[in-house]
This record gives C-alpha cells, sequence and structure tokens, in this order.
C-alpha cells in the first residue's frame, strides 16, 4: 500500500491545524463599557398620541345678533380692552329715536301718576271732612256720597296710573335691549385677536348651522391651557390634579409645569386615526418674561406615580424589558431583575441587581452573549 504523495498530505495537515487552531484558541476579550445601579426619583408617566395645542382659557369669537351697517368701530387687532368696553356698533339711529320717545313716555307716565295721586289724596281728605260734617248734620247723605265716589275714583285713576308707569318702563326697556343688539361690548378684559368688520359694511348673523368668521376675536392672555390626545389605553391612568410636564416646539427643551384640569368624558374615534381621549393642562405661573401665543404646539407627560430614593437603572440597557447583561468576573452574565415602576430614561430595580453590579452597555450588540468573555474599559455615570 502506497502513502499519499506530500504534495496531498501537507495541505490537509494544514487545514486540519487550522481548524484545531480556531476551534481552540481562546478567545480575544470583548471591549465593553459598563454602568452601575444607583439611587434616585423614578416616575410613571403617559404623554400624548399627537402634538396637543395651547389654548386661552378664556375665548370669544364675537358677532352681533343683529344684522346691519358697521358705524363705528371702538377697537383695532392688537388693542388690550376692559370688561363691558364697546368694540363695535351699527347703525341705530332709528332706535335712538325710538328709544327717546320711550324714555319721554315714561316721564310723562311719571308726571301723570303724580299729578293724579295728589288729586287722589285732595279728594281723601275731603270725603273725611264731609264725612265729619254728615256725622254733625251739617251735609247731606247726597254730598257725602258724591265725596265718596269721587275718592274712590281718584284712587283708582291712581293706581292706573302707576300701572301706566309699568308699561312705559317696560317699553323702554324693550328699546334699550334693541339698542343694546346693536352694540357688541367686550364679554370679559382681554386683547383683541382678529377684526372682522370695516365701517360701511353690512354685518350679517350667521344663519342656522352655517359657521361664519367672528365679527372681532377676543382672548384673554392671562390665562392658558394645552389640550392634548391621549391614547384610550392610557386615559384609564390620568386623573384630576395630576402634574404635567409641558414642553413646546417655540421653547426648545424648557419644561413647563401644569396639571390636569380636565378629561373628556369621550372618547375621540375620528376615521383613520387612533382613539384618543382629550386632556387640558392648565400651566401653572410662567417664569417671567414667557410670552406664549395662541397655537403653539405642546406636548404633555403626565406624571402619573412617582418612587424617590429607589434603586434605579437606565431602562436603555435592559434585555427583553426584565434582564440585563452583567460583567461578572471576565464574562458577561445575563441576569434577570423584576422592575416596579418604569419609563423611557429609567427604570425601578425591585431585585436582581445591586448597587456594586457592573452593567453592561449596549447589550443588543450581536457578539455579546451570556458567558462571553469581556474586558471592560469605562464605568459610565448616568445622571
Amino acid at each position: 500500500m502506497s502513502l499519499p504523495s506530500p504534495k496531498i498530505l501537507i495541505p490537509i495537515v494544514l487545514i486540519g491545524a487550522g481548524v484545531a487552531a480556531v476551534r481552540y484558541w481562546p478567545e480575544s476579550p470583548l471591549d465593553v463599557t459598563v454602568s452601575q445601579a444607583s439611587v434616585g426619583l423614578v416616575e410613571a408617566s403617559v404623554a400624548n398620541t399627537r402634538s396637543g395645542t395651547v389654548k386661552a382659557c378664556q375665548r370669544s369669537r364675537l358677532s352681533l345678533p343683529l344684522g346691519g351697517q358697521v358705524s363705528v368701530l371702538y377697537v383695532a387687532q392688537g388693542d388690550k380692552v376692559e370688561a363691558g368696553a364697546p368694540l363695535m356698533e351699527l347703525w341705530n339711529e332709528d332706535i335712538r329715536a325710538t328709544l327717546a320717545t320711550a324714555e319721554a313716555q315714561l316721564d310723562t307716565a311719571r308726571l301723570s301718576h303724580e299729578a293724579t295721586c295728589t288729586q287722589a289724596q285732595s279728594d281723601k281728605r275731603e270725603e273725611r271732612r264731609i264725612h265729619d260734617l254728615h256725622k254733625r248734620q251739617m251735609a247731606s247723605s247726597e254730598q257725602l256720597d258724591r265725596a265718596e265716589t269721587a275718592a274712590t275714583i281718584s284712587e283708582l285713576s291712581c293706581k292706573q296710573q302707576e300701572t301706566l308707569i309699568t308699561q312705559a318702563s317696560a317699553s323702554l326697556d324693550l328699546q334699550k335691549a334693541r339698542f343694546a343688539q346693536t352694540q357688541l361690548r367686550a364679554p370679559f378684559a382681554g386683547i383683541i385677536a382678529e377684526v372682522n368688520a370695516e365701517i360701511g359694511e353690512y354685518a350679517t348673523p350667521s344663519p342656522p348651522g352655517v359657521a361664519t368668521p367672528p365679527a372681532i376675536d377676543l382672548i384673554n392672555p392671562d390665562c392658558f391651557y394645552v389640550q392634548a390626545p391621549i391614547d384610550e389605553v392610557d386615559a384609564a391612568q390620568v386623573a384630576l390634579d395630576m402634574p404635567v410636564r409641558v414642553t413646546l416646539d417655540a421653547f426648545g427643551d424648557r419644561t413647563f409645569d401644569g396639571h390636569v384640569s380636565r378629561i373628556s368624558p369621550y372618547i375621540q374615534d375620528e376615521e383613520k386615526q387612533a382613539r384618543t381621549v382629550d386632556v387640558d393642562v392648565r400651566l401653572n405661573e410662567l417664569p417671567d418674561g414667557t410670552h406664549l401665543l395662541i397655537g403653539y404646539s405642546a406636548d404633555i407627560e403626565v406624571i402619573t406615580a412617582t418612587s424617590d430614593n429607589t434603586l434605579r437603572l437606565p431602562t436603555e440597557l435592559l434585555i427583553d424589558t426584565d434582564h440585563v447583561m452583567l460583567a461578572k468576573d471576565g464574562h458577561a452574565v445575563k441576569q434577570q431583575v423584576e422592575l416596579g415602576l418604569t419609563n423611557w430614561t429609567w427604570s425601578e430595580v425591585i431585585s436582581g441587581v445591586s448597587e456594586d453590579d457592573l452593567i453592561i452597555n449596549e447589550p443588543g450588540q450581536s457578539d455579546l452573549t451570556d458567558g462571553r468573555t469581556v474586558r471592560v474599559l469605562d464605568t459610565i455615570v448616568h445622571d
């Protein structure tokens, strides 16, 4: 039997040696950085699903109930007004004349009442005088009867004039109400956001069911709130007066404190959108120099629960939501942890790791497996 030629034998030996070297050569350690659990605050929170909007606590889109020609505009866009201040007035000379007539009629009724009641008092005195004379047989029964009748008629005339005063007063109130319908006044103090009228134009009230631009848009710049949608799944966790952090695109990373002031009593079910619940957040006192504009986009984070001075670890270090990878004795060890409150940044640790354990960062890298040899390069501190 002949031996294989050296040309065949040498490559076989080299391949076998290479396979053995790969299989039995010591594995080079994987360089990693680690973090450690620390004691601090952990919050559970719920965030909005779509951008919210800054709104004014008081905003009125005002229009007159009557149609007519605009006669006077008392304000312009940007003006500050007090409650009750006139904003706009329609042509109302005819109503002014009717109002003056009603005032004169009321004055006439009052004068007639005074005159009639004065006469009634005189007739009453005359009746008593004739009655005394009749007792002394110095006046006839006929004279007494006439005196009593005159006193009764005068008294009734006085009461009639009182009724006429009431009637004239009601007529005057009616004309005042008609006149008030031609004037638009501020229901509260605020700033004129928009004016959709010009002097000489004809203002027409909105027909039922048809929305038209308001004549004047009035807002209160001293009170703001944010309205934002919360997913229906998270809505049950939200309650009134819960603290809220608000961020506005216009202010970058700055946050504003607020609290839940209203939770919508029904679900918004709009086509092609997730079902949501509108949550109103009243902003607390704003820092000096902070000027908000109605319509700013905003995001909210409702703090539903907190745990202070508790052991916590960065949420990004979790594997499969309840495991971490530890560096122990030069090897990676997969460790199960029991968690409490959790959010995107921090997770509360109930058990499984301690402050002394080294938790490997970036646990999702493909070559980091349970039992892999590792070499710790640095410890990262998380604020």
